[in-house]
């Protein structure tokens, strides 16, 4: 599945209503909420993916930094560029190999990570940056396009047999937007290479295991989840949402952050204010007299935008199985970010959020965090990437952990 915004899609979100289209720090004041954490794991600071839609490969392997940090009490940075490198080459591949007929982009999925990290290793971020030219945040838009026409000539060629020349060529883009790979380095001074980097890491591969929650497939048995990221084809584990929210509760609650794939094109996602929630959709606000006038005279984007001017904890929909269900195959649930969930709060009211990290900077008014109503993950979680020990014995047994 998961975790991804596209830049274009980023693009149009970042001039929508939920953010206010501008870069002003919100006053914590202002927003009608006041949080209380009543759990918080520690994890690695928070990153910046900048003008890219590599969100994926940033929550994932922060969350991988997380487990690092929580086995061994050391931040250790590992390197988006080089899990990005990695991805590009062997999507563009596998696109070939089916004559363009699945998805090639920016976007990704939580599992993206592990298979670059069974299949090529990691590198810390201080011996692969993947940015090139004195760049200091990544902006891989030049780059995606670059790639796409790329691959789409190889793909409209008429001719019986490619030469590996194309491969090459594919690989020289990569080297001169990115950098090359490295073969060895020395990183605080012992020699590796990137397969012996991530074998000296505590992290096995095997502990991990990716959830979701769809009436589409069979409860308990895992399947194919059919989001156009899931370039790789892997299979999720599913299990209802009461379970799911059980889950990242009991994960929580034993100190286990969770890598997190949901829709944020809500427009009760405000990321400047700092908390996601999911309204009760109502037409009309109650109004009369001189309000009901001025009302009907907006415009359909002033209605809209007033109407989703949450000034603190509100009456929220609590989604069925069924009506999640629908969100997701009418695409009004889309597969678009990828964050941490890594501690739970309250609001005035004792209504219950969990923290989550982002990798949008931290220029905003929790320095980078924000809090997600339960609602809100009920309806619009796509799916969720943590360690199999954070997962009750219970429902571990069901789905065979």
């Amino acid at each position: 599945m998961t975790n991804r915004l596209s830049f274009m899609a980023m693009a149009m979100l970042m001039t929508s209503s939920w953010c206010f289209a501008d870069d002003k720090i919100v006053d914590p004041d202002s927003t009608g909420f006041t949080f209380t954490d009543v759990k918080v794991i520690a994890t690695t600071p928070v990153k910046d993916q900048n003008k890219s839609g590599t969100c994926w490969c940033y929550s994932t392997n922060s969350f991988l930094e997380s487990e690092i940090l929580r086995k061994t009490g050391k931040q250790v940075h590992l390197s988006e560029g080089f899990v990005v490198y990695h991805c590009y080459l062997d999507k563009a591949i596998k696109n070939v190999r089916m004559d363009g007929e699945i998805n090639f982009a920016e976007g990704g999925a939580a599992h993206d990570v592990p298979y670059v990290w069974e299949n090529y290793g990691m590198v810390p971020v201080d011996v692969y940056t993947g940015m090139t030219h004195g760049d200091k945040k990544f902006n891989t838009a030049e780059l995606t396009a670059t790639l796409q026409g790329y691959v789409s000539v190889i793909n409209e060629r008429k001719l019986k047999k490619l030469t590996p020349a194309w491969i090459d060529g594919l690989t020289g883009i990569l080297d001169a937007y990115m950098g090359k790979l490295p073969e060895s380095f020395t990183w605080e001074g012992k020699t590796y290479t990137p397969q012996s980097f991530a074998a000296s890491l505590p992290i096995d591969l095997n502990d991990y295991v990716s959830i979701t929650s769809f009436t589409h497939h069979q409860f308990y048995k895992p399947f194919v989840l059919e989001v156009a990221d899931n370039w790789l084809w892997e299979s999720f584990q599913n299990v209802p949402v009461d379970e799911l929210i059980e889950i990242v509760d009991y994960a929580l609650d034993n100190g286990y952050t969770i890598a997190w794939g949901a829709d944020v094109s809500e427009p009760g996602f405000k990321w400047r204010k700092g908390f996601a929630v999911l309204p009760v959709d109502k037409e009309v606000p109650d109004a009369a007299g001189t309000d009901m006038a001025r009302w009907a005279k907006l415009s359909d984007k002033d209605r809209e935008e007033e109407k989703w001017d949450i000034k603190g904890p509100v009456e929220e929909q609590w989604v069925t199985q069924e009506e999640r269900q629908a969100m997701f195959d009418n695409k009004e649930t889309t597969d678009d970010h990828g964050m941490v969930i890594m501690g739970k709060a309250v609001d005035q009211e004792g209504h219950e959020y969990y923290k989550v990290q982002n990798s949008w900077d931290t220029n905003q008014v929790y320095d980078g965090y924000f809090y997600v109503s339960k609602a809100f993950f009920r309806a619009k979680t796509l799916d969720i990437y943590l360690n199999k020990a954070g997962v009750p014995k219970n429902i571990a047994k069901k789905i065979g952990l």
